[in-house]
């Protein structure tokens, strides 16, 4: 008998991967957006979903009136987050009755972990919410087995997926020696200011800066816009921009510079890995376990805060990475497997539904 593996803190944890022997459909209603034409965490949820697995897209309608089995949550926020004082309101109502309308039904509620905190904190209503849907979450999955649980629940740990069947191969666009990149959306907590000081210090004329991705914070914003206008080294285009244009940006670099301070979510990190780039990120248990998964020479770290000698070394490096023509090892990442892990974890959350006609 295989033994249940642990969270560090001697709760057990489902085990994930396991192939499902029924093929009936269980409906899951995500909380994201439906696809919009541009590559997000939906377009992998619905195209790595196996036949048993009925996928839909999160509207207020359908999350109060519609029929599903399992209510998937991601980015609780989201469900609460609004910028007037009048659309919090309206968000918090409805949220609380989604909130009744699954303890009605006993709907499950299963949770991807992508932060350990809320990007953005609410209010004590908006607060009071996430911790009553934290309460009634069937099963917590984490992206990587360094993600802290809350005490006790149960658990999967499923890998974010790779980008490689996005992105095909481009021969055409080359890395351009000493380009670097941050890209993603552009927040404090990311540490972009830090790492504008930091390369203003190296004083070296070859190596370029591009910064790319929306920036809601207008002063952080203005702050980036006139860093770069003071070095002509620097490049920030501060919008959302395809997908087509943000793989010939990471396709350009040398390195891809992610020097966030305290996140889970590993996405950025694997398109840039996808795209056979290597990443220069904060040190962290998360961080050592991905270098040890895609081998060496693709994870640099540095310790605590950014320093110049990180940016040289790192790029130094990733350039004797890329003239030894290897690739990184994302092999446990295909999206096919990491569907079905999905699907045996919702089976777990609903055993009622075993035998149901499709």
């Amino acid at each position: 008998m295989r033994r249940a593996a642990t969270d560090g803190t001697g709760d057990p944890e489902e085990p994930a991967g396991v192939e499902s022997t029924t093929r009936e459909r269980i409906r899951v209603l995500h909380v994201l957006p439906a696809p919009n034409g541009t590559t997000q965490y939906v377009d992998h949820m619905i195209g790595a979903a196996p036949p048993e697995t009925a996928v839909l897209t999160f509207s207020w309608p359908r999350a109060l009136l519609g029929a599903y089995d399992v209510l998937h949550v991601h980015w609780p926020e989201l469900l609460v987050r609004q910028r007037t004082p009048v659309g919090r309101f309206i968000k918090v109502a409805l949220a609380y009755t989604l909130l009744l309308r699954l303890e009605l039904t006993e709907t499950p509620v299963v949770r991807t972990v992508h932060d350990v905190a809320p990007q953005e904190s609410g209010d004590r209503l908006a607060k009071s919410f996430l911790d009553r849907l934290d309460r009634r979450t069937a099963l917590w999955i984490r992206l990587d087995a360094t993600t802290p649980l809350p005490p006790g629940v149960r658990a999967a740990t499923i890998p974010h997926g790779h980008y490689r069947s996005v992105f095909p191969p481009d021969p055409r666009t080359r890395a351009e020696p000493g380009r670097l990149l941050l890209f993603g959306r552009i927040r404090r907590n990311k540490g972009i200011e830090r790492l504008l000081d930091v390369f203003r210090a190296v004083n070296d004329p070859v190596m370029r800066l591009t910064v790319v991705g929306r920036c809601q914070d207008v002063a952080l914003a203005d702050h980036i816009e006139a860093v770069a206008a003071a070095d002509d080294r620097i490049e920030a285009r501060l919008e959302s921009v395809p997908d087509d244009v943000l793989a010939r940006a990471v396709r350009r670099a040398e390195l891809v510079v992610l020097p966030y301070q305290d996140t889970y979510d590993v996405g950025a990190a694997l398109l840039a890995l996808s795209l056979d780039r290597p990443v220069l990120v904060t040190r962290s248990a998360a961080a050592d376990a991905l270098a040890h998964e895609v081998g060496e020479g693709w994870v640099f770290m540095f310790d605590r805060v950014l320093q110049p000698a990180d940016l040289l070394r790192a790029t130094a490096v990733a350039r004797m990475t890329r003239e030894r023509g290897t690739r990184p090892h994302l092999d446990e990442r295909d999206w096919e497997r990491v569907g079905r892990r999905h699907a045996e974890v919702y089976r777990k959350v609903v055993p009622h539904l075993v035998g149901r006609r499709q």
